[in-house]
């Protein structure tokens, strides 16, 4: 399970360094259906791309850390699902989004389940580096 977590850690950081980095160099390109949104949808999705980048770099850094810190795949998980909790939100004050960003809900809504259930799965695992020292020393 450890390696799971770690593997889906570095699969999570390494996506959306990706996505973030592609939002920042296409702008409204990057979002299906939103070409002809205008300058200040751009220049918002361009900011949030940065962040989404951002958001990816946190997970690699967690992925990094030997023990990964459970907290921190909680938190990351957390803001993912508010995400996707989000998304339901639109989708129930404005109607369905284009194909591709209900792909992205599913997504979204379903992984940080995964992550808050493998987020200890590191800590719990014995690294088998440290033997214990007898108490008579």
């Amino acid at each position: 399970m450890a390696r799971v977590l770690r593997l889906l850690a570095q699969s999570m950081g390494w996506t959306c360094v990706a996505i973030g980095l592609l939002h920042v160099a296409l702008g409204n390109a990057a979002i299906p259906g939103a070409g002809s949104a205008g300058a200040t949808i751009d220049s918002w999705g361009r900011f949030m791309g940065a962040c989404f980048g951002g958001y990816g770099l946190a997970w690699l850094w967690a992925a990094r850390q030997s023990p990964i810190p459970a907290r921190a795949v909680r938190w990351l998980a957390g803001v993912f699902l508010l995400g996707g909790v989000g998304r339901l939100l639109s989708l129930a004050v404005h109607g369905w989004p284009q194909w591709f960003q209900i792909a992205l809900t599913v997504i979204e809504l379903g992984l940080p389940p995964v992550f808050f259930w493998l987020a200890d799965a590191e800590e719990r695992t014995p690294h088998g580096d440290v033997e214990p020292v007898p108490a008579d020393r």
